[in-house]
């Protein structure tokens, strides 16, 4: 019976020992080895891993991307006007080593020196700004100044700060309603303005386009009227040159003559009286007498 029950005991003492002497290290894990207190090695790659029992302890720390949520306060712009921030940040433990000799492998540490440099670096980027570049850097121009003004000191941690967003930037409610109506106010003021300019330069562009269009009205009347003078001028020649002669001038009287006849004949009278002296009747009479 005492051999069975040393033989029981001491196999649970090899089944303790053989427990405390294994390291399992997972997928998403490091596992650091310590010595008396001391860093004694890192363990990266996920598996079992051997340490002596008593001695040497171990302890894990995550290795995925961890999310950090800020807790929501003021800061105070260039311009003197208080804004209030609720932002994350997304970090990694980048060196075991490092993280556990200053922060004691505890994310808690992590977090309150991860807490304190977004936070400055947060109030400075601000406070370098007015409110209303403020508002319109939410875009992702307020996160990228943020992550250049967070202090590098954090490498001597081991953390490496991977991305700083903001959940939500805006105005303490007892101020939002007067700044958003004098935002509205200069942005109205903005726009009467460019309506002005465009309106003076369109006036520009209408009284240059109407002075051009006078021009070329008359430049094509004066081109008209040259060629009208000069048609006419034509007209006249080839008329000197129709009747150049005594008897072509007689016949083109006769004709004109007959025309003046045959228009004054209106109505269902075809009756024409003419006195002695009438041109028509003299040509009539001229040829009658012939």
């Amino acid at each position: 019976m005492k051999k069975k029950i040393i033989a029981a005991v001491g196999g649970v003492l090899l089944l303790i020992l053989l427990a405390s002497s294994v390291v399992v290290t997972a997928e998403n894990e490091y596992s650091i080895v310590r010595q008396f207190g001391r860093i004694s090695r890192v363990i990266e790659k996920p598996g079992l891993s051997m340490k002596v029992p008593f001695i040497q302890t171990a302890d894990s720390f995550p290795k995925q991307t961890l999310l950090y949520d800020l807790v929501p306060s003021e800061v105070i712009t260039r311009d003197k006007k208080t804004m209030i921030t609720d932002s994350y940040v997304l970090w990694r433990i980048s060196d075991p080593t490092k993280f556990a000799q200053t922060l004691n492998g505890s994310l808690m540490n992590a977090e309150s020196r991860i807490n304190t440099a977004v936070y400055n670096a947060l109030k400075n980027a601000i406070s370098s700004m007015t409110q209303d570049e403020v508002i319109t850097s939410r875009d992702g121009e307020l996160s990228a100044l943020v992550m250049d003004r967070i202090d590098e000191g954090m490498d001597q941690y081991g953390i490496e700060l991977m991305m700083f967003e903001t959940k939500q930037l805006d105005l303490p409610e007892d101020n939002k309603a007067a700044v958003y109506e004098r935002m509205i106010s200069e942005r109205d003021n903005i726009a009467a303005t460019y309506t002005a300019e465009g309106d003076s330069e369109a006036q520009v562009i209408r009284n240059t386009t109407d002075k051009e269009v006078a021009i070329s009205i008359s430049e094509a009347k004066k081109q008209a009227e040259i060629l009208e003078a000069e048609g006419e001028a034509e007209y006249m020649r080839i008329l000197s040159e129709a009747y150049n002669t005594e008897e072509k001038t007689e016949f083109y009287s006769f004709v004109r003559s007959l025309d003046a006849l045959k228009t004054s004949m209106t109505g269902e009278d075809k009756t024409v009286v003419l006195s002695a002296d009438s041109p028509i009747a003299q040509i009539f009479n001229g040829y009658a007498l012939e």
